[in-house]
């Protein structure tokens, strides 16, 4: 292409979230100004996955597609003759019109995310480009029992982190007396580093929507819910009119394609309320009631919204099912392991050089996704560990990189598969106060109605207060384990049954910093306030006076030009010295 002039149709910009917030919006605004001078269409798609090379351009043409990242506003304007010329930036390369050139990308396989980033969410025209609601027009010509008989022989388990088999629980619910009954897409996404959810529905709504339509035919249903958190607009704004396009084509509605069979869905935005992700405070919540959780049995399925037999499966779950009934229960069944069929999206997050949305087959080991996939870690530091699940997950140790990503596997070793998030943590990452951090997270969200979930978990978090404090003594470290086992035994609902995972997995990989917390009274990663004292090096300090400026409580003192001091006994461990010191004469110990 090099040398030879272009002959553009189409820019599509990734304005998802992570797009946008990269800047993508301001390479929307100069696009257009471009195409209404040069004669060329300017769209949007979602997030390709590539979260880490945002914002993201594709380049449709006679010459095919080409995709470009880490696209400024000031380098498109600089770039964009050589571009029209056919000179592509190597570096910004991320497509080149036949292969992906980042690994990225080219070690995933993409079932889930089939056309993330690829199409216009807001187009109908463009899912209907890419087999979009073939799956529908097919199972409306099947039984229902077929369609169940299909899901269930492909394997698909719950991608919203229990993994029950999605088969059966259609084929429960059909079974469940009754005329009246609901689908449900649980798209309640409240895990700290998770974004899976949110990325397909402003991605590929569509496939979402196909797969509770064709939920709804299985068990019998004729209204479905979607459930998404109102911090969401730009999924909510995408859904809605997904809806409204798919109405309009006769994919919603009475009489669906001719057929005997009618849907409809709805929206329902949740108030961020992270224990409406457990199914029965969902429900709650959708009936207008305070959310919170429920004694099982009797489960959805037979008693759900409303009273009336009820499925719910995740965003990740439902936009399985299209590719399942187009390509076959044996293909899908084919890929991953034994116990855990398809594959898995993960949110790659945290200190690993590259991040975004990574989908693998199942039983692909940590080790390759955050190595050959991620990139390794950022800086090149030292690998300490990798949380993964959310809140209610575990933190697995560099021992256990070989871990393969499957339900069973990751139960084993204290963990569990959760919903896909996967947060990598490198040396200067302290245990205990991640520990802390989740506990936090997991007891200001707990809705209160069993003891041991909302007075275990605080009692739990008081000890690691006081433990990173250097408060807490050696002797009391087994009685935030037992107490752990409590609140993990006792709790009615799954957020209390597995909030002490984080607390119990560090425990069981990471105990030497916990001792050294409570017996030294030292945070090895420098990371607890309470256990850190700030130093000046004496050798390294010109006594330029900087830390003076930026220390509001007046702990710095020394002559100009000569090494300062810092007043333990004043210091607040604010951390601003060490922040702006611009000699690195500032550590801590």
């Amino acid at each position: 292409m090099a040398g030879t002039k272009l002959k553009i149709k189409k820019v599509k910009v990734g304005l998802g979230t992570c797009g946008i917030a990269a800047g993508a919006s301001q390479v929307y605004q100069e696009l257009e100004s471009l195409g209404k001078k040069e004669g060329f269409e300017v769209g949007k798609v979602g997030c390709l996955g590539l979260c880490y090379r945002e914002p993201l351009i594709n380049i449709e043409g006679s010459f095919g597609r080409v995709v470009l990242g880490d696209i400024s506003p000031s380098e498109l304007k600089g770039a964009w003759e050589d571009i029209k010329n056919g000179y592509f930036p190597e570096e910004k390369i991320i497509f080149d019109g036949q292969n992906y050139r980042d690994n990225f990308i080219t070690r995933q396989k993409r079932i889930v995310l089939r056309n993330v980033g690829l199409i216009d969410p807001e187009d109908i025209e463009e899912y209907l480009a890419c087999n979009g609601y073939k799956g529908l027009e097919r199972v409306l010509t099947w039984e229902p029992e077929k369609v169940l008989t299909e899901v269930e022989k492909s394997g698909l388990r719950g991608r919203g982190g229990a993994g029950f088999p999605t088969g059966l629980k259609w084929k429960l619910t059909r079974a469940a007396p009754g005329d009246t009954k609901y689908i449900i897409c649980n798209a309640d996404e409240g895990d700290p580093g998770a974004f899976m959810d949110r990325s397909i529905l402003e991605g590929d709504p569509h496939s979402v929507v196909e797969g509770m339509i064709i939920a709804g035919y299985a068990v019998g249903a004729s209204e479905g819910y979607i459930y998404v958190r109102a911090e969401y607009p730009l999924a909510v704004k995408r859904i809605e009119k997904a809806l409204k396009q798919a109405e309009k084509k006769g994919f919603l509605g009475e009489n669906i394609l001719g057929s005997k069979f009618s849907f409809k869905i709805k929206i329902k935005e949740g108030a961020g309320a992270f224990v409406c992700g457990e199914e029965t405070a969902l429900i709650a919540s959708i009936e207008g009631k305070r959310g919170m959780p429920r004694l099982r049995p009797p489960f959805p399925a037979n008693r759900g919204l409303w009273g009336k037999p009820t499925s719910i499966n995740n965003v990740e779950t439902f936009a399985n099912i299209p590719w399942i009934i187009l390509h076959g229960a044996e293909e899908f069944a084919s890929i991953g392991t034994e116990d855990s069929k398809g594959t898995k999206v993960f949110a790659l997050a945290g200190r690993v050089k590259k991040t975004g949305l990574v989908e693998v087959p199942m039983g692909t080991s940590l080790k390759e996704i955050i190595f050959d996939i991620g990139g390794g870690i950022k800086e090149d530091k030292k690998f300490k560990a990798v949380q993964i699940g959310g809140p209610s997950g575990g933190c697995l140790p560099d021992k256990l990189l070989e871990t393969p990503v499957e339900y069973r596997a990751l139960t084993e070793t204290g963990a569990i598969m959760g919903s896909g998030g996967m947060i990598v943590l490198d040396e200067t990452s302290c245990m205990v106060d991640l520990a802390r951090y989740f506990l936090t997270f997991i007891q200001s969200e707990s809705c209160g109605k069993c003891v041991p979930c909302r007075v275990g978990t605080k009692r739990m978090l008081e000890m690691l207060n006081r433990l990173t404090e250097g408060e807490l003594s050696s002797e009391e470290i087994p009685k935030l384990e037992a107490l752990a086992h409590v609140v993990r035994t006792a709790s009615l609902c799954g957020l209390g049954q597995t909030a002490p995972n984080p607390v119990l997995t560090t425990l069981k990989y990471f105990f030497s910093e916990y001792d050294m917390h409570a017996k030294e009274k030292r945070c090895p990663a420098g990371v607890c306030t309470g256990l850190t004292t700030f130093v000046i090096n004496e050798k390294v300090c010109t006594g330029c006076g900087i830390c003076v400026k930026h220390c509001v409580v007046k702990a710095i003192s020394g002559e100009k030009k000569k090494p300062h001091r810092i007043d333990v006994e004043k210091c607040v461990k604010c951390g601003l010295c060490l922040i702006n010191c611009p000699f690195d004469a500032i550590y801590k110990v």
